[in-house]
């Protein structure tokens, strides 16, 4: 778990800041949600978690409090889940999409989903195994923070966003084909 992130809000430059969330996998589920360890006061919880408790009062509260995000799986059909989402997004201030493995690019459709068919205007964080080299397509299609693996420079990191100064592909963040990044 890292202590801080990348931050690279729509219209924004990318930053370093503290990271408050903790990835909790949902395991070991004794009735709730963990305590948080010190330093972290809001938690993102697995989907399928989410669809079997969403329902239970004290976790509404938390969720109506910001305490609350959601994270999808890499396998985690969001597009049959239509519903619960719906319902349930103005409760999450954050989502995140789990990558298992860096080579596995599931994850890069579910923040392109979010932010297209469900309209997600609100954090979309890259979590697990993500690398350096995952950050500008991310940032393309939807991430705006990311959650490096451990072994990875964040000052190197951020240099990445720097590297063209010409994009040839659309974005989500409205950068056309051969429109100049500042």
């Amino acid at each position: 778990m890292n202590k801080q992130i990348i931050s690279f809000p729509k219209g924004g430059k990318p930053t370093i800041i503290a990271n408050e969330w903790q990835v909790w996998d949902g395991e070991r589920d004794e009735g709730g949600i963990p305590d948080l360890e010190h330093g972290f006061h809001k938690v993102l919880v697995p989907f399928h978690w989410w669809i079997a408790h969403y329902k239970n009062a004290d976790i509404i509260e938390r969720a109506n409090k910001g305490e609350i995000g959601v994270w999808f799986a890499a396998d985690d059909d969001i597009l049959k889940h239509t519903d619960i989402i719906e319902e349930s997004k103005s409760l999450w201030p954050v989502v995140g999409a789990h990558f298992p493995i860096f080579r596995d690019g599931r994850s890069f459709s579910t923040a392109a989903l979010l932010r297209d068919r469900f309209e997600w205007q609100d954090e979309v964080r890259a979590i697990g195994d993500v690398l350096i080299d995952q950050l500008l397509q991310g940032a393309r299609v939807g991430f705006d923070a990311f959650e490096l693996r451990p072994d990875q420079n964040l000052d190197v990191a951020l240099k990445q966003f720097n590297l063209f100064s010409v994009v040839t592909q659309n974005s989500w963040r409205d950068q056309r084909s051969t429109q100049e990044v500042n």
